[in-house]
């Protein structure tokens, strides 16, 4: 899938504006708050989610001669997807967002989810490699969420369960009685857990191949990168066997959690290991491989969300060329084929690397497009 054509209408500092993409690389530079990052995350809020900035819809209006939210934007899209051009808008009204798909309005801007297709790579994503776990369980849960609806519910079950047994842990510490009530609990969270260990597993076993070829190509082939899932019981390809592993270690870990009034074990503490030549990224990782193997994995999501959908997902870059020596800076502008790509950056000598596509130049929410020489 790729975008046709993209318009805002007093969204953050950009007053109104327009762009017409080409379908491959879309270069977008200028200098720091020029409103690069703006054009990336109005077109992300037409994958149906919220801001990648964290920010609320409240949040994103233009600011007024006071320094206030006017509280009113609008975002306009055409877009190519399933074998024909369709269009979509939304409307930020005080908070409030309103949804249009095709003429048709939409009670929510959820309802645009699966309709745009879209991967993000961000500054705060470097979090993936640099801190805990906590990062890249959700890097995880967030690629599986966008290409399986069953496993977003299953997730969400788990978490119900997961906050229900937290908090009976702490009641019993106060009733110890009450330790009869906890059987249910563990079997659900079992039933739950261990499913979603397994399509953990199987995702990220069918995601490091696209990792490793991928980062390959960023570094050249100069270095070699390993990527592990790792559970906290140990996960087989049997769901019954799982399971039962899972049952094992909760009740080897009760007397710790009703101790500690929280639940030790499970895939709400599992992790990602990733190493460079066999080195850990994380603590021994420069700025630029941290940097690439974030890269490698948001471009391998990408790879899957195609396998699983049957679209090319539109890929986001946010000020993605810094800290990148040439070769790697080379591979992002020149080497990601047969996709539409949109890339920030504030340095314009790495915008003069692109060999094909399309160069917008951004100053004070204004958009400049620019044909290469």
């Amino acid at each position: 899938m790729y975008v046709i054509r993209f318009s805002a209408k007093n969204f953050r500092n950009i007053m109104e504006e327009e762009i017409f993409p080409c379908e491959g690389v879309n270069v977008i530079y200028g200098g720091n708050a020029q409103g690069k990052t703006n054009l990336l995350e109005g077109i992300w809020l037409f994958t149906g989610g919220h801001s990648f900035r964290g920010a609320r819809d409240s949040e994103m209006t233009m600011l007024d001669e006071n320094g206030r939210n006017t509280g009113n934007a609008k975002l306009e899209m055409d877009f190519f997807s399933e074998e024909r051009e369709q269009e979509a808008a939304l409307e930020i009204d005080n908070g409030k967002r309103l949804c249009y798909i095709n003429g048709a309005k939409k009670n929510s801007g959820v309802a645009l989810i699966g309709k745009v297709k879209a991967v993000i790579f961000s500054p705060e994503h470097l979090m993936l490699v640099k801190e805990g776990p906590s990062y890249r369980r959700r890097f995880l849960d967030c690629a599986l969420c966008q290409v399986s609806s069953t496993y977003a519910n299953l997730a969400g079950t788990y978490r119900h369960i997961l906050l229900q047994r937290n908090a009976l842990l702490k009641e019993i510490a106060k009733s110890p009685n009450m330790i009869e009530t906890l059987p249910p609990w563990d079997a659900r969270m079992v039933d739950a857990g261990a499913k979603l260990v397994l399509e953990r597993k199987k995702f990220s076993q069918c995601l490091e191949p696209y990792v490793k070829d991928i980062f390959g190509g960023i570094c050249q082939g100069r270095e070699e990168i390993e990527m592990t899932y790792v559970p906290t019981f140990r996960c087989t390809e049997d769901l019954n066997e799982t399971k039962e592993n899972f049952f094992n270690e909760l009740k080897r870990m009760i007397n710790s959690d009703l101790r500690m009034g929280f639940t030790g074990i499970g895939p709400h503490r599992d992790d990602i290991d990733i190493s460079i030549n066999g080195v850990s990224a994380k603590s021994f990782g420069s700025q630029g491989q941290q940097r690439s193997i974030v890269l490698a994995m948001k471009l391998a999501e990408a790879k899957m969300l195609e396998e699983f959908s049957g679209e090319t997902p539109i890929v986001l870059l946010d000020d993605v060329l810094s800290e990148l020596d040439s070769d790697r800076q080379n591979y992002l502008l020149n080497r990601l084929k047969d996709q539409q790509v949109f890339i920030t950056c504030c340095d314009p000598n790495a915008v003069g690397k692109l060999e094909a596509g399309m160069r917008m130049r951004v100053e004070a929410g204004t958009v400049f497009p620019e044909e290469l020489e």
